[in-house]
């Protein structure tokens, strides 16, 4: 058996490590991070025979290539993309079988925005305040992977089940957000309330992990002045002067000083985190149970 590392042969756009992150340090200033499609990441880790919470790879637009120094399992889940091994084609939502030495490519995401890779034992990089997550805010854990760069795997876990091909939700056409006004909803005018759910917004290109930034019409302020910088949570809507709504990730500030309108439910950030530059959004008011439309 080899050594139990991985080389990075193409790092991508951007490549992080990521886990369930580091939630209950906000009051230290320190964001939850993660990884933004959680149940891509854990589909993944599933499949390969790890800890659901287990540190996986996550690519973003134009993926990665990466040489383990061990035979290893590997499965591919999130946005969809061509996957090979040593040129060879292999199917995502899958376990596949990668021997020492060989490439594993995983090409452009097309459509979607982030792809997750598993390999048996997971990314066993040192864990900073129990978490393995890259945090692009705060800088906190590992870098985003760089040509050339070797990681280490954990021990692989038992045997997994066999599943031929894992089903899971495509990127979304349409990105239908589910949100509750407030926390400052009231320094609103009531025609931005009505504008942000009825408005046609689009995802922005300058959106990215800290939060989606949205391309429409402004909201209107019914106070204007200066908010003193409070607590923000995951999935806040905040708008800032441009009067543009920008959803909160993981990677997000734990405070702010613009007004946040409403937040978004949690179910619904997984579907935010593969909607690609000018994917239409729409906010729509969420039932006190929870209930809306469909992911796609």
């Amino acid at each position: 058996m080899g050594e139990r590392t991985v080389e990075v042969v193409r790092a991508g756009a951007l490549t992080t490590v990521q886990d369930r992150g580091r939630p209950g340090h906000a009051h230290l200033g320190v964001p939850r991070s993660g990884a933004l499609d959680a149940p891509a990441a854990a589909l993944a880790n599933r499949l390969v025979g790890n800890p659901v919470g287990a540190a996986v790879l996550e690519t973003t637009l134009s993926g990665c290539a990466v040489r383990p120094r061990c035979a290893v399992w590997a499965a591919v889940t999130g946005a969809p993309c061509r996957v090979t091994v040593d040129g060879r084609p292999v199917g995502p939502g899958t376990a596949v079988r990668v021997p020492a030495g060989a490439v594993l490519d995983l090409g452009r995401a097309v459509p979607g925005v982030r792809s997750y890779l598993a390999l048996s034992g997971g990314v066993a990089v040192e864990p900073v305040l129990g978490s393995r997550s890259t945090d692009l805010l705060s800088g906190l854990g590992p870098a985003p992977l760089v040509d050339g760069a070797v990681f280490p795997l954990g021990a692989p876990g038992p045997p997994r089940g066999w599943v031929d091909v894992a089903p899971q939700p495509g990127p979304p056409g349409v990105l239908v957000l589910g949100v509750r006004f407030g926390p400052r909803a009231d320094w609103f005018t009531s025609g931005a309330l009505r504008t942000l759910t009825t408005g046609a917004y689009r995802v922005s290109a300058a959106s990215n992990r800290v939060g989606l930034r949205t391309e429409g019409p402004a909201l209107d302020r019914a106070v204007c002045a200066e908010l003193p910088s409070e607590g923000v949570v995951l999935g806040a809507v905040q708008v800032p002067a441009d009067g543009r709504p920008v959803v909160f990730l993981a990677d997000h500030p734990t405070t702010g000083g613009y007004p946040v309108v409403a937040v978004v439910r949690a179910a619904d950030l997984a579907a935010a985190a593969q909607a690609a530059p000018g994917t239409p959004v729409r906010f729509v008011v969420a039932s006190a149970r929870g209930g809306r439309p469909g992911r796609r």
